[in-house]
């Protein structure tokens, strides 16, 4: 019983750190990418590159003009945006009720669902990747990814930012959890880049990449994605 009580205040230690929400909520965007963002954000990833790729000669549109493009930076950076606004109200809302006594419960709570939701996630069990929030988004988004100009790339990734998905989710609860305007945003601007590497490899790779991740991702996603869990259960029993 020490032993566990010494490994559980461990892990609360680990997760209490000034980093340790933000690098904890980086990798659960780095695993969850793999398995999630890949499929459901992919095809408009695809959709931008080929615009390019169409438009393209073979005299003006060589190799590294490719490569540069298919990185996406306007559209990370729209996604970045929307992330980082939802962290920062997420945190400000809890924040209302740090003088209170039900706080700590609330985010003690709240890191309990982060901790469920990535759990889930885990094991392929997905959440609210299907709902009129979410055919309604395909549609603004659809015109948006075939667009070629920065402005529109921008806010398609605003746009794609407000995707529902329990990975989302979690993550916005662990946010909430910080109570504070600044961690919770930075949270979740961590959680943001975390997930950029998986979809700049589908822009440069196309299909293939995507399949590939996906094999990748059986082995390194879940291991990933629990250990985020278990930390962000540490973090709430600390605060119950």
């Amino acid at each position: 019983m020490d032993v566990l009580s010494a490994c559980r205040q461990g892990l609360a230690q680990v997760a209490a750190q000034p980093a340790g929400l933000p690098g904890s909520l980086f990798l659960a965007g780095l695993a969850g990418s793999l398995v999630h963002c890949v499929g459901m954000c992919g095809p408009f990833v695809l959709g931008q590159v080929m615009a390019d790729a169409t438009a393209g000669t073979a005299g003006n549109y060589g190799e590294w003009r490719r490569l540069a493009g298919a990185s996406l930076i306007p559209y990370h950076l729209g996604r970045l945006t929307t992330y980082t606004m939802l962290g920062a109200a997420a945190g400000a809302a809890t924040a209302l009720f740090t003088a209170t006594s039900t706080f700590a419960w609330l985010s003690g709570a709240l890191l309990l669902i982060a901790a469920t939701l990535m759990a889930m996630q885990a094991f392929g069990l997905a959440v609210g990747t299907t709902s009129p929030l979410t055919a309604g988004l395909a549609r603004l988004a659809g015109p948006l990814s075939s667009s070629r100009g920065p402005l529109a790339r921008y806010a398609l990734g605003v746009v794609l930012g407000f995707l529902p998905c329990g990975l989302l989710y979690g993550a916005i609860a662990a946010a909430g959890g910080t109570a504070s305007t600044r961690e919770g945003a930075l949270a979740m601007a961590a959680f943001a880049l975390g997930t950029a590497p998986a979809l700049v490899a589908v822009g440069w790779g196309g299909l293939i990449a995507r399949r590939r991740l996906h094999d990748v991702a059986r082995w390194i996603a879940a291991p990933l994605l629990l250990a985020n869990a278990v930390l962000m259960l540490a973090l709430a029993s600390s605060r119950l």
